[in-house]
């Protein structure tokens, strides 16, 4: 009994507290629950379970009937084969006990559940098999609850006015077996008031009662229900809407499967033209009442669901037909721009190869919908490539033709030089010459300095920047007087775009795996990544450019 107690603790502490909201914030809330319905679902059979890991083996018959009947409790509104199993174990333990009390008792809450499941016959005859005079005052409250019940599930299936009269009898008996301070007697009375078309005195009632209860108490969603149905029958959609979405919330999270505010508030989403809601919602109130095998439910909602199915069909023919249009429109608009394009493009095949290129991104990124701002972003780049591409033709031609001015003075000097010794028949002497390499090695310092020079004259912060891309461990410090060492060449030359190392290894005459020794050397010590970093090596000091 005590693991039983502990468990009733753990289902009453399961629920938060719902403070009042705006019917907007309700509604989001609703939302919510739909999406975590399954969630819902899922720890209340979680909690079951745990409840029937508990049970002991050495139970009195007593103890395993008042076990039964929490079972009974947690799956009444839940799934109604699973109680009706526990409320028959009931039975035959009333019976091996021959208390007729208890026998009373599961008699009466297998009335409601036939009835709820669409046994009318078999529940009509449990009530007539019992004896009235023979019951307690509290199984008398059972009693008139099954009665009553009873013909609110057969009017679902059969209207007629004698049952909504009987559905009062018992509701007025009841009245007067329940203790007047409970919130179960405060209830009833209220909906009887509400039968007398006192709608102004019950809705006083309700909105003090819904003031002072909790979300987790277990009539929460039956007095946000009845303010529901106060609202609609006064014609108020929105307060109508409010208290449904409530007590829908509060089943959805109790996982209560046997519910009419769900319905109702498809109705209310569907008379204010939300078609969409009102599937949704009807959909999942089917999914619970075919869950909980709740046959009256299922009776209810198939007329609501046939109507607003057939709202939600047409609706969903409108769409496909808009969208038909709308798919139509786009089609010729997307051949129009094609052809706009196309026309571009013919106009624009005159111009550079970098403009061409320029106008094949600029298409791709108007037939993708991007911003006109990364074309403009890229053209102005390539005409930084452009001024920077001529300013460097311009500095070495004009170095070049100076270069080969002194070089042919040095030649002449040279020849004159070899043609006096010869003159003098200084053989040895114009031997030697010949087989030195001081010149040529003299020659290469020169041109390897007027190299440095040309280059830091068009990028004056290449040594600076190269660094910036070097772990600080790594970077190079040039000795004193050097304007650029072997390695910063090696870039120099690729930032020019000379990117060949056979190439660059013929300019500084060193053999092919030196140089590739120094490109993987440098790589390595990168502060970027590897395969990025001799790319933006040709970036280094493309817009600011000496000019």
């Amino acid at each position: 009994m005590k693991n039983y107690i502990l468990f009733l603790l753990i289902v009453l502490v399961s629920f938060p507290v719902y403070s009042s909201d705006s019917t907007s914030t309700i509604l989001v809330k609703l939302n919510d629950a739909l999406k975590n319905k399954a969630h819902y679902v899922r720890l209340k059979e979680e909690r079951i379970l745990n409840f029937k890991k508990i049970k002991s083996d050495d139970l009195t018959k007593e103890q395993e009937y008042n076990y039964n009947k929490a079972l009974y409790t947690e799956y009444l509104k839940f799934n109604s084969d699973s109680a009706i199993l526990y409320v028959k174990k009931n039975l035959k333990i009333a019976t091996e006990i021959e208390n007729p009390e208890l026998l009373n008792l599961a008699n009466l809450q297998l009335v409601t559940l036939y009835s709820s499941s669409g046994k009318y016959r078999e529940s009509e005859a449990i009530l007539k098999s019992i004896d009235k005079k023979k019951l307690s005052r509290l199984l008398l409250q059972n009693y008139y609850v099954a009665y009553r019940e009873f013909f609110e599930h057969y009017a679902a299936n059969s209207y007629d006015i004698k049952y909504i009269q009987q559905i009062r009898k018992y509701r007025d008996s009841l009245l007067t077996v329940l203790e007047p301070n409970t919130l179960n007697y405060k209830i009833n009375k209220i909906q009887q008031i509400m039968s007398q078309k006192k709608l102004d005195v019950a809705e006083k009632q309700l909105l003090h009662l819904f003031k002072n209860i909790k979300e987790d108490d277990p009539q929460y969603a039956m007095i946000t229900y009845l303010l529901g149905n106060i609202y609609e029958t006064r014609h108020q959609l929105e307060l109508r809407k409010k208290y449904y979405a409530l007590s829908a919330t509060s089943d959805i999270k109790k996982a209560n499967k046997d519910n009419a505010s769900l319905q109702e508030l498809a109705l209310v989403f569907y008379e204010s033209g939300d078609v969409d809601m009102a599937y949704k919602l009807t959909q999942s109130a089917i999914e619970d009442a075919l869950y909980c095998n709740v046959q009256f439910r299922t009776l209810l909602m198939s007329e609501v669901y046939s109507i607003i199915n057939t709202v939600y069909l047409e609706k969903e023919a409108k769409r496909k037909t808009e969208l038909q249009l709308y798919l139509l429109c786009i089609s010729l608009l997307s051949l129009f721009l094609l052809v706009a394009i196309i026309y571009v493009y013919k106009q624009m095949k005159k111009v550079s190869r970098i403009r061409g290129e320029l106008f094949i991104t600029s298409q791709k990124l108007a037939e993708l919908n991007k911003d006109i701002t990364e074309t403009n972003n890229q053209l102005q780049e390539r005409n930084a490539q452009l001024s920077e591409s001529n300013h460097i033709k311009e500095e070495y031609i004009a170095h070049f033709f100076s270069l080969c001015s002194t070089y042919i003075n040095k030649l002449e000097n040279y020849r004159i030089i070899l043609n006096k010794k010869a003159t003098a028949k200084q053989f040895d002497e114009i031997y030697k010459m010949l087989k030195s390499t001081t010149l040529v090695d003299n020659e290469l310092e020169e041109l390897y300095k007027n190299f440095d020079v040309i280059f830091l004259n068009l990028y004056p912060t290449f040594v600076k920047d190269f660094n910036a891309l070097l772990i600080k461990e790594e970077q190079i410090v040039l000795k004193q007087g050097e304007l650029l060492n072997t390695e910063l060449r090696i870039f120099a030359l690729i930032r020019l775009g000379i990117t060949d190392s056979v190439k660059i290894a013929a300019f500084l005459r060193y053999s092919l795996s030196t140089i590739y020794n120094y490109r993987t050397r440098a790589r390595n010590k990168a502060a970027v990544s590897r395969n990025d970093f001799e790319e933006m090596v040709i970036k280094i000091g493309l817009i600011s450019v000496k000019v």
